[in-house]
């Protein structure tokens, strides 16, 4: 994303152009006042998770209630140092030395996967870097074997039989990545426990431990005063600072995926052909095969419908639903909810156009920039990014 692209604001004579996201300030500070919540009650730090969701035009807004940013490879660690104030956490499942170079210097702190990697790098860093290991807790909450970090055979993180006071004596923190959207706080709780008493003089030796992401404490009715009271409790047994690393947490509920209709097509079942794909523009949908949600659809709607990409992709759908009035070419579907592993997963497939990215900002109070009071007046949009054919091109060679 070029710096003139992440700082225009549209101009909104005409409809804009399908696909595109459109980001939602509004509803991005509903869950980052959770966020700052649950920091003012736990003392806890929240961290960015990167790999979720990088669109940095947005984060002069979350910057303000987060701490910084936390990462899954190096342009992820160069992006957060370059556009997101605070720390800087830097992670992968396997550095090379030429990664490590690149982000020793601006890193606040660098995870390791595995003692073999952290032995064999730990002399590529100045004495100055706070230094931490992943641990692999063999506990989990997880929804699906692909997500569980503790699956069998697990290549990420150091389990208990593995680690020893040698090896702890080099570190300054741990990380424990064990949860994928849990929305159980007594599951979660389970877990936290579990670790404070498998882990316990371990952890009575560093002075940071990251908890991970995965937890979904801004979902409807989640006892976030209850997980700021565990949270507390485990830092102060074990006299750590402990660090969140909330991806889908932050974002989740905030971002629409607008499509349009380009035909309709029946093989037994109606199927609306809209231009965008699972494959290219939402690729979670397709991995996880979790069907998207239409804002258009209702549960008691008479004419159901295949939901279907452009692709060339066979099984590559959005999912089925039932709408309230027959769909024709030309109208607009809302996917409700796509902001997470979506923006950055965006690829080229088919030579799809690639979906612009939008910002709406917050609606106010007012005229005119003005205070008025009853006067709601809705926040500008502002264009982070926009491809092209060129873009394209420039990914799969030089001219």
């Amino acid at each position: 994303m070029s710096a003139d692209k992440a700082t225009a604001t549209e101009a909104l004579t005409t409809p804009l152009k399908t696909p595109y996201f459109m980001i939602h300030e509004d509803k991005l500070l509903r869950n980052l006042e959770i966020c700052k919540q649950l920091k003012d009650l736990s003392d806890v730090k929240l961290v960015l998770a990167l790999k979720c969701f990088s669109t940095w035009g947005t984060f002069d807004t979350i910057s303000k209630y987060l701490d910084g940013t936390t990462s899954s490879g190096p342009y992820e660690v160069q992006l957060g140092h370059e556009t997101f104030p605070g720390e800087t956490h830097a992670y992968s499942v396997g550095y090379s030395e030429d990664d490590v170079i690149a982000v020793r210097d601006i890193a606040d702190k660098i995870i390791f996967n595995s003692v073999s990697q952290l032995e064999r790098m730990q002399s590529l860093l100045p004495a100055s870097s706070s230094v931490g290991l992943r641990i692999n807790p063999e506990v989990s909450y997880a929804g699906q074997d692909l997500a569980d970090p503790a699956r069998a055979y697990s290549r990420l993180g150091v389990k208990k039989a593995g680690l020893t006071a040698e090896t702890v004596a080099k570190l300054d923190g741990l990380m424990f990545h064990m949860n994928c959207e849990n929305k159980d706080f007594v599951a979660y709780n389970t877990i936290l426990n579990t670790i404070s008493q498998q882990f316990s003089a371990h952890l009575d030796q560093v002075s940071w431990v990251s908890l991970g992401g995965g937890l979904f404490f801004t979902y409807p009715g989640y006892p976030v005063a209850e997980l700021a009271l565990a949270l507390k409790v485990f830092a102060e047994k074990h006299q750590v600072q402990l660090y969140l690393e909330p991806g889908e947490a932050v974002i989740t509920d905030t971002t629409d995926l607008v499509v349009s209709v380009l035909d309709i097509v029946e093989n037994d079942k109606k199927t609306a052909i809209v231009d965008s794909a699972t494959e290219a523009h939402r690729l979670d949908t397709l991995i996880y095969n979790e069907p998207a949600s239409f804002a258009e659809a209702t549960a008691d709607g008479e004419h159901p419908y295949i939901i279907g990409s452009c692709s060339c992709l066979a099984g590559d759908i959005f999912g089925e639903a039932n709408f309230p009035q027959p769909l024709q070419v030309g109208d607009r579907l809302t996917i409700k909810d796509s902001a997470g592993y979506t923006m950055v997963k965006l690829n080229w497939f088919n030579g799809l156009k690639m979906p612009s990215i939008y910002f709406q900002r917050a609606t106010i109070d007012g005229v005119d920039g003005k205070h008025v009071e009853g006067k709601r007046v809705e926040g500008k949009i502002e264009t982070l990014n926009q491809f092209d054919y060129q873009d394209f091109k420039a990914t799969l060679g030089k001219a």
